[in-house]
């Protein structure tokens, strides 16, 4: 039985890790091949040859490296009756595939007749080449064919490398951005690219209409239209060819995904070194453009900040400058107010260094989101939140529909390492000095919505009801209240609680004692004692409509505090 790499890779699992290798199906094409059969493993005839070895011992495991060609006469597989030691084959193909030596080719009809059929299965399990050569063959013209054919092969493709590599460095030098370079990595390979955040959002991309329909009903797009990168781990079928992921990084610092989509054949390893190199010059000019966006995020940021916290001049100068810096504040607007959720309890500790690229990942997903809806919207990152002033009717009746869409858009199906997050929403506001107390709105919004609804919550401001009110009252006076209030009841034992749900499904059902019992699974009897209990301590709330109003309000804080 085969034994399949221990990484659960695909059989062709060595095929990319060997720069300018010839594919073996090429190989065997040379000259000195003519004529030669490949008879098993064809799942792995583009597996990557940069090398060739003669098998002249029988224990030439030990010689071997990966990438190599490996060629005999099969007299080393006879045994001391000089017939096939079929057990021994068996253990050299497979020592063969383990070592990631890309195939081998055996001259039939002098020392062996034919291969084994359990030798030809386990090569078709593993993927692993086995390759007959014409039995008048010389080895020394297949080793001199395939060092030259090889010689040439990783000239060209070395010329091709160096030729991208100075397009993509000229394009970075003269100001050029990523859609060119996936531009010219997409012509010179033939193949679709994109340009991604690490979480798979696309900043730039060169494919054919063919493929990018193609792409919108894979499993790799998600309904918001991020790319599915944490699918692609390894390489993945897409069509008759491939997709992967290559991460494209500086400095030890993951900065975004070069995502390429070859939907007619499968890459080479040549490609891949190719694609290497594209990353290489894409960190380059990613990190030059995040310095700028830094620089003006910070500028904007601050602006935005000001006008907010009522620290700006007067409204024309502050719909002047917004102007300005592209953006439209003049109009019917709500206040979002987004902050990522704190970690469970059950997560590890990150540095604040994980937690900075959190945020920057989390602020450049709403301003890609809400720059597709329009540029002169305005979005900013307050560095622990990210702020958007989406535009709306002047009735506010679209306000479900244009947070909903944008609140979607950015969590998406929440893969590619995104983290949960809640959201505040602000009334329907319709001038900028109306913006500072929306905003204050909205910022309570989410601090309210996540002590009442927990973490990865929406609220709106206008739906808190009497939790409106509250929330703009002192923690510590509400405290006061509510000890005045529930008296003992107030406590947080075991006692109060279970009197404190009785208290509450009774208001629930406006005093019904019946129904009450049959809510809590209560004889009518306990109930009527339950309630004169609440009485004792509360005071008559079932016959005094001003108690009850409070002991009403003192559970709605209680509620909001847990």
């Amino acid at each position: 039985m085969a034994r399949l790499a221990n990484d659960g890779s695909d059989p062709d699992h060595n095929l990319t890790s060997a720069p300018h290798g010839l594919p073996l199906a090429e190989m065997i094409t040379i000259d000195a091949l003519v004529g030669a059969k490949m008879l098993a493993g064809h799942i792995g005839s583009q597996r990557a040859v940069t090398g060739l070895n003669v098998m002249e011992v029988p224990d030439v495991l030990a010689w071997v490296k990966p990438h190599e060609l490996l060629v005999t006469t099969g007299f080393p597989l006879l045994d001391g009756s000089r017939r096939l030691d079929v057990p021994r084959m068996e253990a050299l193909v497979q020592g063969l595939y383990d070592a990631g030596v890309a195939g081998f080719a055996i001259k039939l009809g002098r020392y062996v007749d034919e291969v084994p059929e359990t030798v030809l299965t386990l090569a078709d399990v593993l993927g692993f080449p086995i390759v007959q050569i014409p039995e008048d063959v010389a080895f020394d013209d297949v080793l001199k064919d395939g060092y030259a054919a090889l010689n040439t092969f990783q000239s060209r493709v070395l010329a091709q490398i160096d030729a991208l590599h100075a397009a993509l460095t000229l394009i970075v030098l003269e100001g050029g951005d990523l859609e060119q370079i996936a531009a010219e990595v997409s012509e010179v390979l033939d193949v679709g690219v994109l340009i991604t955040s690490i979480d798979g959002r696309e900043w730039a991309g060169a494919l054919s209409d063919e493929v990018r329909a193609s792409l919108e009903v894979s499993e790799f797009l998600d309904v918001s239209g991020r790319i599915r990168v944490e699918r692609m781990r390894r390489s993945r079928p897409f069509g008759a060819g491939e997709i992967r992921a290559l991460h494209v990084a500086a400095s030890g610092t993951e900065l975004a995904r070069l995502i390429v989509v070859s939907e007619k054949r499968t890459l080479q390893a040549t490609d891949v070194y190719a694609l290497e190199r594209a990353a290489t010059v894409a960190a380059l000019l990613i990190t030059r453009l995040q310095a700028v966006v830094a620089v003006e995020g910070k500028y904007r940021g601050d602006f935005l900040r000001d006008v907010l916290t009522d620290r700006a001049e007067s409204p024309q100068y502050v719909i002047e400058h917004a102007e300005s810096l592209g953006w439209d504040i003049d109009r019917p607007l709500v206040v979002v107010v987004a902050e990522l959720d704190p970690p469970g309890p059950d997560e590890p500790a990150v540095s604040s260094r994980t937690r900075r690229g959190y945020q920057d990942r989390f602020a450049a997903a709403w301003r890609q989101v809400v720059e597709r809806r329009g540029r002169s919207i305005a979005v900013a990152d307050f560095s622990s939140q990210v702020v958007a002033l989406l535009p709306v009717s002047a009735d506010g009746s679209d306000v479900v529909d244009v947070v909903e869409e944008a609140l979607s858009a950015v969590r998406g199906d929440s893969g590619g390492g995104r983290r949960p997050f809640s959201a505040g929403i602000s009334r329907v506001v319709a001038g900028v000095e109306m913006l500072p107390d929306a905003y204050a709105r909205a910022h309570k919004a989410v601090d309210v919505g996540r002590r009442m609804k927990g973490n990865s919550s929406t609220t709106y401001f206008d739906r808190l009801g009497v939790r409106r009110l509250l929330s703009q009252v002192e923690e510590a006076e509400l405290g006061v209240f509510v000890t005045e209030v529930l008296g003992p009841l107030a406590e947080d034992t075991p006692a109060a609680t279970d009197l404190r749900a009785t208290l509450q499904v009774l208001l629930d059902v406006n005093l019904n004692v019946a129904e009450a019992a049959r809510t809590q699974h209560f004889h009518y009897n306990t109930m009527r004692y339950r309630v004169t209990k609440l009485e004792s301590i509360l005071g008559p709330f079932s016959t005094d409509p001003q108690i009850r109003l409070d002991v009403a309000v003192s559970l709605q804080i209680l509620h909001m505090r847990e």
